[in-house]
């Protein structure tokens, strides 16, 4: 009778139909008694069931988060190295400024230099194109702030 009940609940338990009662049943039935010979097979699964449920997590769990880098010091080293460059790029200077005394090659030279700046700022502000994405989604973010105060409105009163 006793392994009748327990291949019902073998099949119930396999179709996902089982209690927990039932479930400690089956537990019992194969860890502390012996086994019919057609059900061995199962034995070793509830044999792991008891054991895995007996198992405790004892390492210590790290509560700490990792430190972030802060970007306003990097803003600060820049800025330093920037004066001490113009400072001691300043005392070094001599009366020799490269003056040029022909207008049309000052203008040639000037030219170059306006064209090098301007090829070496469009590469940056290409780069930096993405903010513009930003923009736009902080002023849907200013929708949804009157949104907000709209339904507050209507919801106190």
């Amino acid at each position: 009778m006793v392994l009748n009940d327990i291949e019902k609940l073998l099949e119930k338990y396999e179709n996902g139909e089982t209690s927990l009662k039932e479930e400690q049943r089956l537990k019992h039935y194969f860890v502390n008694e012996t086994v019919a010979p057609h059900l061995e097979m199962y034995k070793p699964m509830f044999e792991y069931f008891v054991v895995s449920q007996q198992e405790q997590y004892t390492k210590a769990v790290p509560l700490k988060t990792r430190s972030k880098f802060n970007y306003k010091w990097l803003s600060v080293a820049a800025i330093a190295v920037i004066m001490l460059g113009v400072y001691f790029g300043a005392i070094n200077t001599s009366d020799n400024l490269g003056t040029i005394n022909d207008p049309e090659i000052a203008f040639n030279e000037v030219s170059k230099s306006l064209e090098m700046i301007s090829k070496s700022f469009n590469k940056g502000a290409n780069t930096i194109g993405y903010l513009n994405e930003v923009s736009k989604g902080a002023s849907t973010l200013g929708y949804l702030n009157e949104i907000e105060n709209a339904t507050s409105i209507i919801f106190k009163n």
